[in-house]
Order: C-alpha cells, then structure tokens, then sequence
C-alpha cells in the first residue's frame, strides 16, 4: 500500500509531465543519490571504489550513450569501443598540450571530438540498415580526419563491399594509434597515461588522486547526463528517434527529417561514448594501450544495453551493474562456499554460469531487466489485487 498515487493531483502541466510524477519515486532516488554520493566515499575501501564501482558508472555512461543510438533511434553500433577511444586520445592530448585547461572541460571537448567522429561515420546510416550498418559502425573506430576518407566511399558503396571496407578499419586504428608515434606523444611505451590534474585545488586524475574522488567525479558526471538524456528522451528530439527506429518512411511522411535525426543521435551517443572513453582512462586505468578499446569493449557495452533494455535509461544501469557484478560474485562463490578449483577450472566455470545467465535472463524478460523493474513497480501499485 505504500507505492500508490492515489491522492496525488496535478495541477499545472509542469507537474504532469515530470520524471518522476510519483512522490514516492522522488524520494527514492533523491535517498539513492544522497547514499550514492556520502556512503561509498565515506564506507566503501579502495577495492570496492576502484575495481567495482568507478568501472560501474564509466560502463553506463557508455551504455547510456549506445541506448541512445540503438534503443531510442533504432541504428546498431558496433563502434563504441572506437569512440570511447577517440575521446581517451582527445583527452590525453588536451591535458598534454593544454595544461591549464581544467579537467572537467577536457572530459567535455573530448566528448565533442568524438561527437564529430561519429556525424561523420554516422552518414552511411542514411543508405544501409540493420546487420550491415552494424558493420559499417566499426569505421567510426577512426579519428576525425581519417574518418573523412574513409566516410566518403561509404556513400558509393553498399552490402557486402561496405561492411568489408569499415571492418577494415577496425583493424586500422589499432594499426594508426601502434605505429603514429604522435598520438601519445612520441611516447617509447605506446602509452597514454593521465596526467595530475585538480578541480577546485582537489586531486582527480593522477597516481595522487584518490579513488574516492574519481569515484565522486565519475558519479557527479553520469548522473548529470543521466539527466540530460531523460530529457532528451522524453521530448521532441527524442520522439523523432524513436519514429525513426519505429519506421522511418512514415516518420519522414509526418515531417521527421531523417538525415538530421539520425546524424544528431550518433553525435549525441559519440559525445556520451567519447567522455565515458576519457573517464576510462583518467579515472578508472590511468594509462591504456589501445587494446584496451578493442572491439570486445564495443560488445560489452553492446551487451549491458541488451540485457538492461533498449530504450530505458534505467537499463543502462542495470545492464552496465550485471556485466559488472555477476563476474565478480562468480570469481569469489567458490571461496564463500569453501570450494577449492584449479583457477583454470574455475574461469571457464564461470564463462558458462555467466552466459546461461545472460541468456536465461533474456528467455525470462527479452526487454531487458528494465522491464522486469517496471512489471515490478505495476504490480506493486495494484498490490493486493491479483491482477
């Protein structure tokens, strides 16, 4: 009886169409953000800050960004691992040759160059839909300039010849960021590693940075464009993605121009992706190769947004919290329950708990653990009533 709106009225527009227009929804999250931003900085120890939860929130940003292109606008990517790489590299060397820029505007003009990679591969989505525009995503693995040469054969060439031209590419930037010596700054290592820098005289990035202070700054982040994208959403940009994804002949009949719907959505999922890419470094690794962008970082993601639910913010988190936590909780049980394995043993143990778990959740709730959460909360508000 606790979850009712009953009583609740509205009584101006703004009222109705708030995010959360429940009272007790605003509550919950309000007590979620407050224990979210005081209890792990002040409780949790550095394994937990550093290994679980900064990862966490990085991994959402970057499925936060994907929902937005393939849950809400309907375009499958495959090239958000390149784009959170676009955005580490754009980082790396504005901190580089810029260091009094603070850290925060880094992370956002990193997330801009990335925007400009992805208008720029996002084109092809004009001419090409489903498995092969999947394909064609891998070009956006390709910094700006780069991307011109290759983006504009896109436009001349389809099916097959397309997907083997951008898969191409994949293998490319591997190749550019290795043998380029001017991306990580003629480094002997090959790589990039973030620097020390301060936001209002506290440490946030560098050795000297504490893990709850990235871990604050991480999560200061995700929630304001959390935010940002459930507005997004909720209003007429969002709208358009989704009569696009829906069925774009009829959008484009009721006046829906779908080269700037589409191209908007992959700026704004390449902005996301390329500012989650400059956390993955500066707050989480500290320094990366470029392996670490490989294409199974583009399906991991891929993978959290899947489970959690295409089209929910919400199932960001929640695709972004099982990819993260399940393989942990799968490492330890066979400690907590006192059983000793080889650690070879052990590994692929887990590889098969975890993938019946990703499909059992599937077969259970194909639209994702959003929906599950959202079945909940329905039949809590017609509790006790059977149906």
């Amino acid at each position: 009886m606790i979850y009712r709106e009953a009583g609740q009225f509205k009584t101006t527009y703004a009222a109705d169409q708030a995010i959360f227009p429940i009272v007790q929804d605003r509550v919950f999250v309000a007590v979620l953000l407050a224990a979210a931003f005081l209890v792990p900085p002040l409780a949790a120890n550095e394994y937990w800050l550093q290994a679980i939860l900064i990862p966490f929130l990085i991994y959402s940003l970057a499925a936060l960004g994907l929902n937005l292109l393939t849950g809400y606008a309907g375009q499958l990517s495959l090239g958000t691992g390149g784009f959170m790489a676009v955005g580490a590299y754009s980082a790396f060397k504005l901190t580089t040759a810029f260091p009094w820029l603070d850290i925060i505007v880094v992370f956002l003009l990193s997330g801009l160059v990335a925007a400009g990679v992805g208008i720029v591969f996002g084109i092809p989505s004009l001419r090409i839909k489903g498995f092969y525009l999947a394909v064609a995503m891998l070009s956006g693995l390709v910094a700006a300039g780069v991307g011109i040469v290759f983006g504009i054969p896109s436009l001349r060439i389809k099916g097959f010849y397309l997907a083997v031209a951008t898969l191409a590419a994949q293998f490319f930037l591997i190749w550019l960021f290795n043998k380029v010596a001017w991306f990580v700054n003629y480094a002997p290592s090959g790589t990039i590693t973030a620097p020390p820098r301060t936001v209002a005289g506290v440490m946030v990035t560098g050795p000297e940075a504490t893990a709850a202070v990235r871990y604050v700054t991480a999560l200061g982040l995700v929630v304001l464009f959390a935010w940002v994208a459930k507005n997004l959403v909720r209003g007429r940009v969002g709208r358009s993605w989704m009569a696009i994804r829906d069925r774009d002949i009829a959008a484009e009949i009721i006046g829906i121009r779908p080269l700037r719907t589409k191209l908007l959505a992959f700026a704004i999922s390449s902005f996301y992706c390329g500012v989650a890419g400059a956390e993955f470094v500066f707050l989480y690794l500290g320094s990366a190769e470029t392996l670490a962008f490989d294409i199974s970082l583009s399906f991991l993601v891929l993978f959290m947004v899947i489970i959690g639910g295409l089209g929910s913010i919400l199932g960001s988190f929640l695709g972004a919290g099982f990819i993260v936590l399940v393989p942990i909780f799968l490492t330890n049980a066979p400690h907590l329950i006192g059983i000793g394995m080889p650690v070879a043993l052990q590994k692929q143990i887990e590889l098969m708990v975890f993938g019946a778990l990703i499909i059992f959740f599937l077969i259970v709730e194909p639209a994702g653990l959003a929906r599950l959460w959202q079945i909940t909360k329905e039949k809590l508000r017609l509790w006790p009533f059977p149906h």
